[in-house]
């Protein structure tokens, strides 16, 4: 569809459901507030799926329409920017930043990757090294970029071997995209989650919990991934004979060292990196915020004495349109649920939709969501107000039900443009890459064994980790 027909038929759908809101004999049970909200919400969901505009423009729009009316007040709207979990993510860029400087994600790929001796060692040592990169550099796109010199490295190591190096381009974004539900920090959609269910229902799911719950799936799902990646785009012969990566053939594409000797400046940024996610991890232990130890972190990286990157390099690093974008989307989220919009949408469900049905509903929709909207943040906003409505109204746990539609939402791998990762990766001048046609023949397989993967952690593993099915 091209772009002129997909704006207008956004436009047709959007205008029409803001008609029909606008009369009030329609739907009776809808207060003034909710119709408000619903035709906002419209009008921002078509044009984040049919308009090239930005998709923080968008927000902005909607929160300060909803502002505007009445529906939301001006402190909920600019509230939401103080959010701790907004200092939680600009201050992780800003410990990303110290570590990129210095030049650790070189050493760490010769450790890893230069003790493959087979294609399926290669692939697995990669895919364990990108698991870990969740952990020290926050969102995605980030992510692929720091990865992006070490496949190239690879890419001319394997040189003579097109076919795996076409298979490790796939690799990446797609281990990229699957292992940040390990993580908290790992995309934006996750922040937006626990937003949601903090205004919606007063869970609050912190650094640790999400790692006790994410990592798991992280690991399990990224090297399903990675051996369903290396059999649909490989054949027998492809996986035959040994490989060895030399760490001259990864130094020539990083300007740090990636042996010898420790500079002081990798050794205190180690520690430090080390320090701060341990602090996470415990934060049962010592109740400090994951944001306020982020922060502290953030302090030390850019300080004059002991940082290794300066404070407003770092700073130039944050994403500030995707926190704008996050702030917005957590009013719009605030407007839907205590409107009753969320509650509305929700009540003509069937009463006796059993827990099993319901999630795998919301895991199916999840997964396939990526189709209409490509913005994975935009997903998010969009289904977890209203996967949290319908759990509480089906007698499902409201968290098991957020954290498996927004662990489904990860799978964007079908169309190059689903995911900035797939797109950084698709486009590679001299390097051989991944066509349309493979993306779809890995999505083939790997949406239904995913979406089957999340269902079986929210109703078999979740539980025993403290996120039972039902309440």
């Amino acid at each position: 569809m091209t772009l002129n027909l997909r704006l207008a038929a956004a436009l047709c759908v959007a205008l029409s459901l803001c008609a029909l809101l606008a009369v009030p004999a329609t739907f009776p049970a809808l207060g003034g507030d909710a119709r408000l909200t619903l035709a906002v919400f419209a009008l921002a969901t078509c044009a984040w799926i049919g308009t090239p505009i930005d998709d923080t423009y968008i927000a902005l729009g909607a929160g300060l329409a909803l502002t505007a009316t009445g529906v939301i007040s001006s402190d909920t709207l600019f509230g939401t920017l103080g959010d701790d979990t907004v200092w939680l993510l600009i201050c992780a860029f800003v410990l990303a930043a110290a570590v990129a400087r210095t030049g650790l994600a070189g050493r760490a790929a010769v450790f890893l990757v230069g003790g493959a001796r087979s294609v399926r060692q290669l692939v697995h040592l990669t895919t364990a090294a990108l698991v870990v990169t969740a952990f020290a550099v926050p969102a995605t796109s980030g992510r692929a970029a720091l990865a992006l010199p070490v496949f190239l490295a690879l890419a001319k190591a394997l040189a003579d071997r097109k076919r795996l190096v076409v298979m490790l381009a796939l690799l990446f974004p797609t281990v990229i995209l699957l292992s940040a539900v390990a993580t908290l920090i790992g995309a934006g959609a996750h922040l937006i989650t626990v937003s949601v269910l903090w205004e919606s229902t007063g869970d609050r799911i912190g650094f640790t919990q999400w790692l006790l719950l994410g990592l798991p799936l992280a690991v399990a799902s990224s090297h399903l991934a990675a051996e369903t990646v290396l059999l649909t785009t490989t054949r027998r012969a492809d996986r035959r004979g040994p490989v060895h990566i030399t760490a001259e053939e990864i130094q020539r594409h990083t300007e740090s060292p990636v042996t010898g000797p420790w500079t002081q400046a990798e050794k205190r940024c180690a520690l430090l990196l080390a320090t701060v996610v341990a602090l996470w991890c415990s934060e049962p232990v010592h109740h400090v915020s994951p944001a306020v130890v982020a922060l502290i972190g953030a302090v030390v990286a850019s300080s004059p004495a002991l940082g290794t990157v300066r404070l407003k390099d770092a700073l130039k690093t944050v994403p500030w349109s995707l926190l704008l974008f996050m702030a917005a989307t957590m009013a719009m989220g605030v407007a839907l649920s205590d409107s009753g919009a969320a509650r509305w949408l929700v009540s003509g469900l069937p009463a006796d939709v059993t827990p099993a049905v319901f999630l795998g509903v919301v895991v199916a929709v999840s997964t396939a969501a990526h189709l209409v909207l490509q913005s994975r943040s935009a997903r998010s906003s969009v289904l977890v107000p209203l996967v949290i409505a319908a759990a509480v109204g089906a007698g499902v746990n409201p968290v098991a039900a957020a954290l498996a539609s927004t662990a489904a939402a990860g799978f964007c791998h079908t169309l190059p443009a689903s995911a900035k990762p797939v797109t950084l990766f698709s486009d590679l001048p001299g390097t051989p890459t991944y066509t349309p046609r493979d993306l779809l023949r890995l999505s083939a397989v790997l949406a239904p064994l995913t979406a089957a993967l999340v269902l079986f952690f929210a109703a078999a593993v979740w539980p025993l980790l403290g996120v039972p099915v039902t309440r």
